[in-house]
């Protein structure tokens, strides 16, 4: 029998960069965009690389949560408009949201079942229904991130 830990970990594991069920990865459809990409705005949805922004900090709140030091919620949640849009800080954001998933990865590595029942003092979930938010939160923002990219596609040609 698998443990949910390590259940937990090979889905966000396969999600990010593995051979996930919905045939598209986190990191694959990240590095496949151009800064100029990532930072296109189209009507007012929020430009992939915003989204990017506000993933990795939903990802930081969550390590924070679990790791007992709660990361202060954002009045804009977390999203914010780009300042730099040069291909060197799109590659940095790339690097940026690979260390948050190298950091819940490797927190979770370093833990057991057990750890997946404790219930937040700061939200009141349990660290299992934070963790698959985490998840769900992932998949919600890369099929927007697919569908934006499909638009910036079109208008290119």
């Amino acid at each position: 029998m698998r443990s949910n830990i390590k259940y937990i970990t090979k889905l966000l594991g396969d999600h990010f960069n593995g051979n996930p069920w919905i045939d598209v990865t986190i990191n694959g459809e990240l590095n496949s965009l151009t800064a100029k990409q990532a930072a296109a705005k189209t009507g007012n949805l929020n430009s992939i690389w915003e989204i990017v922004n506000h993933m990795i900090s939903w990802r930081k709140a969550l390590i924070g949560r679990v790791k007992g030091k709660p990361v202060k919620y954002s009045d804009n949640n977390f999203i914010s408009k780009v300042k730099d849009k040069s291909p060197a800080a799109w590659k940095k954001i790339i690097s940026k949201f690979r260390k948050s998933q190298n950091d819940i990865i490797g927190f979770l590595k370093k833990s057991d079942d057990q750890l997946l029942e404790i219930v937040s003092p700061t939200s009141g979930y349990t660290y299992y229904e934070l963790v698959m938010s985490i998840l769900i939160h992932d998949s919600y923002h890369l099929g927007q991130i697919v569908l934006i990219k499909k638009i910036l596609i079109e208008k290119e040609k």
